[in-house]
């Protein structure tokens, strides 16, 4: 097997250094646009979680990992627009994305949002948040949902499920 296969074995169905979260995930939902840059092809879907690093987009056909996107994140009256690159896809499912370029004029809609769902309004609390997150208590069902969803992409990155068995049972846990 060659250098370059492994490499792309390793990203797809393990989790890579780039793959691993640095900022907390929060459920979240709103409509989204991406563009795939290098194709110049659109495609819909619903944002289902975001952190500041990144966000997770449901839609049957993602884009491949690696591609290159512009995303337009639409909720309510307010919309947010950024770069980022696919890190996880799985067909039928969607796609998690990384946010590699976001204008000084939009990070404050990311970062309002992502206060809003922490609940805490001062960055004291927002730390304290993020130090105790595996402490933490799903405290609904969307909640567990989004626990359970977690669980599952992450024993397919470590090949403990196959990425059939992760898709049948994410499949499950969609209404």
């Amino acid at each position: 097997m060659s250098e370059n296969s492994q490499v792309a074995n390793n990203s797809v169905g393990g989790a890579s250094a780039q793959e691993r979260r640095r900022h907390p995930r929060y459920p979240f939902s709103a409509s989204a646009e991406a563009v795939h840059l290098q194709a110049d092809t659109r495609l819909n879907g619903r944002v289902s979680d975001v952190g500041r690093g990144g966000c997770y987009i449901d839609t049957i056909n993602p884009f491949p990992v690696g591609s290159d996107v512009k995303l337009h994140v639409v909720k309510g009256s307010t919309s947010f627009v950024a770069q980022g690159r696919v890190l996880y896809s799985a067909s039928g499912m969607g796609m998690g994305l990384a946010f590699t370029k976001i204008e000084p004029e939009r990070i404050h809609v990311l970062e309002q949002w992502l206060k809003e769902l922490r609940g805490k309004s001062s960055p004291e609390a927002a730390a304290l948040e993020e130090d105790n997150i595996g402490q933490l208590q799903p405290h609904s069902a969307n909640e567990s949902k989004y626990v359970l969803n977690e669980l599952i992409v992450a024993l397919v990155r470590k090949q403990v499920l196959t990425e059939s068995e992760g898709n049948v049972l994410l499949k499950k846990l969609m209404p």
